[in-house]
């Protein structure tokens, strides 16, 4: 075994050869990518910019200008975060645990991160406030966004979700429009030829540079840094970036298809190739395939371990999915999250669905296609109220998560202004 595993080892003179392809100042795939950065500037002046549009009160000045009446909303949610309206985290174990809860130690250090997926419109964070306060519920950790983003940005929810984020204490991930839905693909149109995104996931030829280029205006005028990464040149473009000293950061979408430990191992090899100086990479979140097993996550665990990754980078594994378009149901995968959470850290718990027994007699279940509708085409066919009853039973499920975790003893983060 010993003689085998010598083989395996990389000579050091194999990055002068990386080097010498990243450096060459002739090589159009590298100078092609920073041509696109050098339109925003420095990596320096990139980030300034960032930093002042994710001021509070410059994205309050975008919704004033797009969407005066959203700011109503998130007075009221400011409101009740500051008036301690949201229960706090004691009493919420309290209510669950009884007294019980003081014989009782909590696994902190393997906290788990309520996600939900996805937060379509600014409206609902509202809603679901509303019912957290009344019913002693708790509000998400994190948020997946997977709205169009021009779309958002002329309607004002983009400046609005993102003030919102602040204000609850929660972490979100926008979609760019260059995801493959977009038309990149002049193949390939919606389900009908569904097979013929299972290739690629529809970032042909330039259409890599048109993400970063979409990633940085995006940065640069509304500070936002998370967004979903969905194509190997798009992850490593986000490593580049990174390298070059833009803060960027992704998560590695589910249709990314890593479904074993030898994809995990690929993808981390390339975050710690390409790692900055100080040993950080812009990968925060790695959402597994929705057929992997408790197994291939222990395994990953270990090599992010040994890259100094285990506090980087978040496994994103799915609880519970739309109830159509995705996977087979009933699907719910609480039980082997709390089977694994106690001794592998960071590890996010998403909720993309409510409970299947929920689902099935809704009217209008959720639907992943529901995801790339036009906002407008939602309000003419009446499935507005439908759709937010989806993500209200998504909050359920979330929710159901968060007691199974705490009835073992095991932690979680829920959003931190709000959960004390």
């Amino acid at each position: 075994m010993s003689n085998l595993i010598e083989r395996l080892k990389i000579p050091s003179d194999r990055l002068n050869d990386i080097n010498a392809v990243l450096l060459d100042p002739g090589m159009r795939v590298i100078n092609d990518f920073l041509d696109v950065v050098s339109g925003y500037g420095t990596p320096e002046e990139i980030n300034s910019k960032a930093r002042n549009a994710r001021k509070l009160g410059v994205l309050l000045d975008k919704v004033r200008a797009r969407k005066p009446e959203y700011l109503t909303d998130l007075e009221w949610i400011k409101k009740k975060r500051d008036s301690g309206a949201f229960i706090s985290i004691t009493d919420y174990r309290h209510k669950v645990l009884g007294d019980r809860v003081e014989t009782m130690q909590f696994a902190e250090d393997f906290a788990v991160t309520l996600e939900i997926s996805a937060l379509q419109y600014f409206p609902w964070i509202r809603v679901a406030a509303e019912q957290a306060i009344e019913k002693e519920m708790l509000m998400p950790g994190r948020f997946i966004r997977v709205r169009k983003m021009k779309e958002q940005e002329e309607d004002g929810d983009l400046a609005a979700v993102a003030a919102a984020m602040q204000i609850i204490g929660a972490s979100y991930v926008e979609t760019l429009d260059t995801r493959g839905t977009d038309g990149s693909n002049i193949h390939l149109g919606g389900p009908e030829t569904i097979a013929g995104y299972f290739g690629g996931v529809g970032q042909p030829n330039d259409y890599a540079l048109k993400w970063v280029d979409e990633f940085l205006y995006y940065y640069t005028n509304y500070g936002v840094s998370q967004v979903l990464n969905v194509n190997p040149g798009t992850v490593f473009l986000g490593y580049m970036l990174h390298r070059l000293g833009v803060d960027i950061e992704f998560k590695i979408s589910v249709f990314m298809g890593n479904d074993n430990p030898y994809a995990g191992l690929w993808t981390l090899l390339g975050a710690k190739l390409f790692a900055r100086d100080d040993g950080t990479s812009p990968l925060i979140g790695f959402n597994w395939s929705n057929s992997v097993n408790n197994k291939t996550i222990e395994i990953t665990a270990q090599f992010r371990k040994s890259w100094g990754f285990e506090d980087l980078v978040r496994f994103e594994h799915h609880i519970t999915e739309t109830f159509k378009s995705v996977v087979r149901q009933p699907y719910n995968r609480r039980a082997e999250l709390i089977e694994i959470v106690d001794h592998i850290p960071n590890i996010s718990a998403k909720h993309e669905g409510g409970e299947p027994e929920i689902e099935e007699k809704r009217n209008h279940p959720s639907d992943v296609l529901d995801y790339f509708r036009d906002k407008s085409e939602i309000i003419d066919a009446g499935d507005w109220d439908a759709l937010q009853i989806n993500f209200l039973d998504k909050m359920d499920s979330l929710n159901r998560t968060a007691r199974a975790l705490t009835e073992n003893g095991l932690s979680f983060v829920a959003a931190q202004n709000l959960h004390k």
